[in-house]
């Protein structure tokens, strides 16, 4: 327990660091930000509490907004994304709520992992961008950013799960 709250609470305070020392100084052709610090959301385990993910998700999204100066947008991505982390889970792997108990990212098929990954990138990177631009008028840019930023952070994404998760 105490070796899953270590890990926790490294892998949180390296994403914040990456995430606004480095990431958020990296703009790909201008304007594509990587936002991998969702990917502590994607690993959080899925038998802690479903309000300590979201109190979490919270401080994590406040903790870029407060270095971003975005004004709270990334907190409000995050918590929606930790909101629908675990029904999303379950439609992609289609089990039980016993077989959550024993849960590992890195023990699902890659397919299943990946599209879990890909549709909470997508979803936190759509509310992201809409909140940002705030305007139906801005709709393509919105759909635009969303799609390559998505593509860029979902890539870096899955290379540091495999990289820096055990397999078990």
């Amino acid at each position: 327990m105490n070796n899953l709250f270590l890990n926790n609470s490294v892998r949180f305070l390296a994403l914040v660091l990456l995430q606004v020392l480095v990431l958020n100084h990296l703009n790909l052709f201008g304007y594509l930000n990587p936002m991998v610090y969702i990917v502590w959301v994607v690993l959080f385990p899925i038998r802690k509490n479903k309000s300590s993910l979201l109190i979490l998700s919270f401080l994590l999204g406040l903790s870029i907004d407060f270095f971003s100066d975005s004004g709270g947008i990334n907190a409000a991505a995050t918590i929606f994304i930790a909101f629908i982390r675990l029904p999303l889970l379950k439609i992609v792997l289609k089990k039980t709520d016993f077989d959550y108990l024993l849960f590992n990212l890195r023990a699902v098929s890659f397919g299943k992992a990946f599209l879990f990954i890909t549709i909470l990138t997508f979803i936190h990177h759509f509310i992201i961008f809409s909140l940002t631009y705030f305007s139906l008028n801005s709709f393509l840019t919105i759909i635009s950013n969303t799609i390559l930023t998505s593509i860029i952070t979902i890539i870096i994404s899955i290379l540091g799960i495999i990289l820096f998760t055990k397999k078990k």
